[in-house]
């Protein structure tokens, strides 16, 4: 492989990347001065053995509570898998509710499978055109490009990806180079 072959591959690698990352960082919030929005959009983050929310999905469901109270928006959108016994949606719910958000400013999407799935629906099924994500820094901006693209006047506000397993961190992180190539091809093919 020729020195101009592995530079032309890094740069193909790496391209969606560097669009993901800017279109994304371009729109991300501080949490003390979001815009009142639609609705308060949250991704899953995966369950627990106990059905229960994960600590990072804890983490957001905690901020958009907060935002809630705030009157941010005047629902949640929580966006998951729901399947069988594994339901995110619902169990993002209870967390809610726990927290003070009353059931009837709740919204379950039991159909966002994946980040694209997540933005997409909550404005072609839900009827969203301005939202606040929130999720991981580290995720953010590859959701609020996906959120652009499915038509979403979207800002973000990131929340800790601190874990008590490092090497989760680093493969989380690692993770958003594929997963922006992957944005940038769900943006174009669907």
């Amino acid at each position: 492989m020729t020195l101009g072959t592995a530079a032309g591959l890094v740069v193909l690698v790496l391209a969606p990347f560097v669009v993901v990352q800017a279109v994304g960082r371009a729109h991300v919030a501080d949490p003390a001065h979001v815009p009142p929005s639609d609705a308060i959009v949250v991704p899953g983050a995966g369950l627990r053995p106990d059905g229960t929310p994960s600590t990072y999905l804890r983490r957001r469901l905690d901020a958009a509570a907060e935002l809630y109270d705030r009157g941010v928006a005047p629902v949640v959108l929580v966006s998951g898998d729901a399947h069988d016994d594994y339901d995110e949606p619902g169990s993002m719910r209870a967390w809610l509710l726990g927290r003070g958000v009353p059931d009837d400013a709740i919204l379950l999407d039991r159909e966002g499978f994946d980040t694209h799935a997540t933005c997409t629906r909550a404005a072609s099924e839900f009827g969203v055109g301005t939202a606040v994500v929130v999720t991981q820094g580290y995720h953010l901006p590859r959701t609020l490009f996906s959120c652009r693209v499915a038509g979403l006047d979207a800002v973000g506000v990131g929340v800790s990806a601190a874990s008590v397993e490092p090497w989760k961190a680093v493969l989380y992180r690692a993770r958003e180079v594929p997963a922006a190539t992957k944005a940038v091809l769900d943006a174009v093919l669907r």
